[in-house]
């Protein structure tokens, strides 16, 4: 398996191969997201398989904050999928008692989620330097951006907790994770991901209009 899914597919610009891992993911990422930004469940089931693929992804290129992110992603999306599936009696959609309404943080929580990205970052990011060049060295491969790989990891555990609670704000932070994340692959050498990531950069931008209207309508 892990050799199919390292099977490189093309290359672009005549030296950077394109796997199929990465077009696999691409397309499960896509479909993702653009099922959450129009605002259906079934976004959740799509995430359990995108998590897997993005952890070999992510252990191809020794992105290791990223990579234990997955573990906590998928307990995310599961607590994602029963908050939208379960709602409390307040929380109902308008549209479908069934369903989580679209909410807002207040600026004070937003502040808290501000806070919190930039300490933890600089935190992970400090440990994962110490692990690839002191405590680790010579076991595994140093992460090569290790501060930008970990506020990428914080950006992501943040927009998928506001998701799962179903933040209008989450939308705000998947803008910054796509910007960051683009930054970061080509960083590391990736040529196709950073193309999906503008992909996910303007359904962000649809996603966060098409939330504020069901925000409008308690929906």
């Amino acid at each position: 398996m892990h050799e199919i899914l390292n099977h490189t597919l093309f290359t672009l610009g005549g030296d950077t191969p394109v796997l199929l891992i990465d077009l696999v993911t691409s397309v499960f990422g896509l479909a993702c997201v653009i099922l959450a930004g129009r605002n259906s469940k079934y976004n959740f089931w799509i995430g359990y398989l995108y998590t897997a693929l993005l952890f070999l992804m992510f252990w191809n290129k020794h992105l290791y904050a990223s990579l234990i992110l997955q573990p906590i992603s998928l307990g995310i999306n599961i607590l994602g999928h029963y908050r939208w599936t379960h709602p409390k009696k307040e929380e109902e959609s308008s549209q479908d008692h069934s369903a989580l309404k679209v909410s807002m943080l207040d600026w004070r929580q937003r502040g808290i989620a501000v806070l919190s990205v930039l300490v933890l970052a600089a935190l992970w990011g400090w440990l994962l330097s110490l692990m690839g060049n002191r405590w680790f060295a010579g076991v595994f491969p140093a992460d090569p951006v290790p501060y930008l790989d970990s506020c990428v990891t914080v950006l992501i555990l943040v927009a998928q907790f506001l998701s799962a609670l179903k933040k209008w704000d989450c939308w705000v932070a998947w803008l910054l994770v796509n910007i960051t994340q683009m930054w970061l692959h080509i960083s590391v050498g990736h040529v196709f991901m950073p193309i999906v990531c503008g992909l996910y950069l303007l359904n962000g931008i649809i996603s966060l209009w098409n939330w504020y209207r069901l925000y409008m309508k308690k929906a």
